[in-house]
């Protein structure tokens, strides 16, 4: 007779509260769909972030880096979920969303992380007090080509001033221009190869302070 498979509980624990089964992932794209028809601007996309390029994002975060990791424009939690899995512990997630839905549908499926409220522009106001040490990461999944050049620069710098010396800004586009200049004395940048399996194709931009 043979012996039970020993199961590991880590990995459970992560496929209970990973994301959610195909059905769910249908739900979660009309979901999107409807919040993109009331809030353009503000949501910037019609389907979530498809798992490569989850993926990608959240393996420019290093989880051996102490600090949380501030996440922008979580929308349903594919990049969220792309973090828990690259090992990043939930309860070292700040996850900001604007969108009230959003934040009660990531509260569900993320019990351990912070889920606020809140302008991701104003990140300095919106997590005043909340940060016990500075942070390790910030990914941004936020429309910036929404916003003129002079607030997306105010949120990269007010990201940069909330974590540690070198950590990564890490956005994702569909643009074929950066939504960030490439060339400044502030910071430098560096690209992912296109992530051709999402759809639409986009690419993710790394911005470090020097």
């Amino acid at each position: 007779m043979p012996l039970p498979r020993r199961t590991n509980a880590k990995a459970v624990a992560v496929s209970r509260s990973a994301f959610p089964e195909r059905r769910d992932l249908l739900e979660d794209e009309a979901r999107f769909l409807r919040s993109w028809f009331e809030r353009p601007l503000v949501t910037g996309a019609v389907t979530p972030s498809g798992k490569m390029l989850a993926r990608t994002m959240a393996s420019y975060v290093d989880p051996q880096c102490p600090g949380p990791v501030i996440e922008l424009g979580p929308g349903t939690g594919p990049v969220t979920d792309a973090l828990v899995r690259r090992g990043i512990s939930p309860d070292r997630l700040v996850l900001v969303e604007y969108n009230p839905d959003f934040c009660e549908l990531l509260r569900r499926r993320f019990p351990g992380a912070r889920v606020l409220r809140g302008d991701a522009y104003n990140l300095r106001d919106t997590l005043a007090g909340l940060l016990d040490e500075p942070g390790c990461a910030t990914i941004s999944s936020l429309p910036l080509f929404t916003k003129p050049m002079e607030q997306r620069l105010g949120l990269l710098r007010d990201a940069h001033d909330l974590m540690h010396p070198d950590a990564p800004f890490i956005q994702f586009t569909y643009a074929v221009v950066p939504p960030i200049p490439e060339r400044s004395s502030a910071y430098t940048a560096s690209r992912s190869n296109k992530v051709w399996l999402n759809l639409p194709p986009a690419r993710v931009w790394v911005y470090r302070r020097p």
